[in-house]
């Protein structure tokens, strides 16, 4: 008679979003192991049916408040290639430059508040306030940088202001970029002692291979904000094929889709860029990736913490580099968008599709629009990272089980919840699975 366990976890914690585990080991055998998302589906892609172009940033910025930049510049790619809009050289630094520094918001909030209490041996970032009160303040610092840094670029880190279709309403003066470059620079004693807190972290060891997925490019930038689609199994695709990427089906027991390409599942994330993208890095984030071992093809998710630590020094030196070289060249404020009053800025529209394809904090997001020759979407499509990464966490934890049933149970649940954490899931993000019919307006009868 082999092990019988049952783990029941509802509302798992520090994740965004609201998700169960579920996993029924009986006599030995592994009957049920599977992530419920349970939360109401959202329907963004509705709400942007009929919204102008130029309105849609600010609706899927709402999306999540942790990666409202992301959102915003994935919709804009979108609705700029669907209108035939090429950017200029100087706005696609500039949106680099949001996203590194969103990137790295992101991932601070992910290693500091919800990791390191597991592996400080904390059920929550409050008790560390009076057991590690150093690394609390720290933390507090690091985000407290990046949102000031994007409250100067971009008005506000949540649902930013001056991002717009065509470039920004809004550009940096000369002083902005002065105290932008200040604020990062200052962030690299703190970002220095993260390492030695990370490397005094004990991660669980536990691998399984499986596909990474991520933007890939021929130049030798690391690429977050444009790119084709690449996986480590050899897979190559423009970003406008992402449906053969992403493969969406609807399972039971999530309110999000699953996705799966080349094998049953694949990972998006730092991992997978890391594993996708290693020789691209900033000089001294490759470093850091060499010191914790991330130089090779890495198959620990727990690991994925790691590697959102090498992006953060790849993050912050890359935002650096672009404010240094704005503070040589200066910045062409002509290019500043004055939305609807400016007839000779005004941006012409007319029907097509296009796809928005960037690097999200949690991996590859896709925007998708469908427009008319009034600059009107008359369809859209969003595929979330945590919607792809759902089925692998599942297949990493059918694996995972077996190989700690010598475990308490305890301990079960807790490798359980650390590995679904190690993805750092948005849930709320995910769930966009439904087609909504409109009646009554202008098909009264429904299709």
């Amino acid at each position: 008679m082999g092990k019988s366990i049952r783990v029941d976890v509802e509302y798992l914690t520090r994740v965004e979003g609201h998700g169960n585990i579920v996993v029924d080991v009986r006599d030995g055998t592994l009957r049920e192991c599977r992530l419920e998302i349970i939360e109401s589906p959202r329907f963004f892609e509705g709400m942007l049916r009929g919204r102008s172009i130029f309105e849609a940033q600010h609706i899927t910025s709402r999306i999540c408040g942790i990666c409202a930049c992301a959102h915003s510049l994935a919709s804009i790619q979108a609705a700029e290639e669907a209108i035939g809009f090429v950017p200029s050289e100087q706005t696609v630094k500039l949106r680099k430059f949001l996203l590194d520094i969103e990137i790295l918001d992101s991932h601070i909030l992910h290693i500091y508040f919800l990791v390191a209490p597991d592996l400080l041996g904390a059920k929550s970032f409050v008790p560390l306030v009076e057991t590690h009160n150093a690394v609390v303040r720290r933390a507090l610092r690091l985000k407290k940088t990046c949102n000031d840094v994007c409250d100067i670029l971009v008005g506000r880190h949540v649902h930013p202001i001056s991002c717009t279709v065509g470039g920004f309403t809004k550009l940096p003066r000369p002083g902005d970029l002065e105290k932008m470059r200040s604020l990062l620079l200052g962030m690299v004693p703190d970002l220095e002692a993260t390492v030695d807190l990370v490397r005094g972290f004990r991660f669980p060891e536990f691998e399984r291979e499986t596909e990474y997925v991520a933007l890939v490019s021929d130049d030798d930038e690391y690429p977050l904000l444009m790119g084709d689609i690449g996986s480590t199994d050899g897979v190559r695709l423009p970003k406008k094929e992402y449906r053969k990427i992403t493969n969406e089906f609807v399972v039971p027991h999530s309110t999000a889709k699953h996705t799966r390409l080349s094998r049953d599942s694949y990972m998006v994330g730092a991992l997978a860029r890391l594993n996708l993208n290693y020789s691209k890095l900033h000089p001294r984030a490759k470093e850091i990736a060499d010191l914790f071992g991330m130089n090779r093809k890495v198959t620990n998710p727990y690991l994925n913490t790691v590697a959102q630590l090498v992006e953060c020094f790849h993050c912050l030196y890359h935002a650096v580099d672009i404010v240094e070289e704005f503070l040589k060249t200066g910045l062409n404020y002509d290019e500043e968008i004055v939305v609807g009053l400016n007839e000779k800025q005004r941006i012409p529209v007319r029907a097509g599709s296009g796809v928005g394809a960037v690097e999200a904090p949690r991996g590859t997001l896709y925007h998708h629009y469908e427009v008319d020759d009034h600059g009107r979407i008359v369809h859209a499509n969003c595929v979330i990272p945590t919607g792809q990464n759902l089925r692998n966490i599942e297949y990493d934890m059918r694996k995972l089980v077996p190989e700690i049933l010598d475990q308490s149970e305890e301990e079960i649940q807790l490798a359980l919840e650390m590995l679904v954490r190690a993805y750092d899931p948005c849930i709320s993000c995910s769930t966009h699975f439904l087609n909504v019919t409109f009646v009554g307006r202008d098909n009264p009868e429904g299709s």
